[in-house]
């Protein structure tokens, strides 16, 4: 039987990091209410955050019809500023006030993963892991804060900014691993894989004959 790996996530870059790598994968999306699950569990931190939101998203997948005999990945990025989780601003003015306390300084993007292993006679694993980078901001204008907010591409980015899109434009480095900026570290996944009797190779695709 062929070893399916399902993203339960609809983010474009979590699915481009996953074809960039080479790993093939389908992607079925939950319908976790993101802050009901974060409300039941109270005061969490956004380490913590990012992996109880991974986990939800991928057992809520693993219970689907849809996933059963599948490896399920389930992801959730959390920024980490000035002691506060930020997730997605969603709101142009919440977008504008984050990102003009963020430029010129620093903070720390987390992302969880969390793995189920569905297959019969598979590992039955259910393992998850946290992959953090410090992200350093350049200064921004009040004109470069407004035009990027305007673009839209912030308000549905958790921490109101991307690494792979317009918001690059004003991040000076990243201390730690870069994929897990944009939303799925690779290597983090090769470790769960791992964990649960799995090589990552076993999912890469088929490289095309010359």
């Amino acid at each position: 039987m062929t070893l399916r790996l399902i993203l339960a996530s609809k983010s474009p870059a979590r699915t481009r990091l996953l074809d960039d790598a080479g790993i093939r994968h389908a992607v079925l999306v939950s319908d976790v209410d993101e802050p009901a699950v974060v409300a039941s569990y109270g005061d969490l931190d956004a380490h913590d955050t990012s992996l109880l939101l991974g986990r939800a998203k991928a057992e809520a997948v693993a219970a689907l019809p849809a996933a059963d005999g599948a490896l399920v990945l389930g992801c959730d990025s959390v920024f980490e500023f000035d002691g506060e989780a930020h997730g997605k601003p969603y709101e142009a003015a919440v977008a504008i006030e984050r990102i003009s306390r963020m430029r010129g300084r620093s903070g720390v993007l987390h992302t969880g993963h969390w793995l189920v292993d569905t297959r019969a006679g598979g590992s039955g694993a259910t393992l998850g892991a946290v992959s953090s980078a410090t992200v350093h901001f350049g200064a921004m204008s009040d004109a470069e804060v407004e035009a990027y907010v305007a673009s839209g591409e912030p308000l549905h980015c958790a921490g109101s900014f991307t690494i792979d899109g317009l918001g690059g434009a004003f991040i000076e480095r990243v201390d730690g691993d870069p994929h897990a900026v944009v939303g799925l570290s690779i290597s983090t996944l090769r470790s769960l894989l791992r964990a649960a009797g799995v090589a990552v190779t076993d999912l890469w695709a088929p490289t095309p004959s010359l």
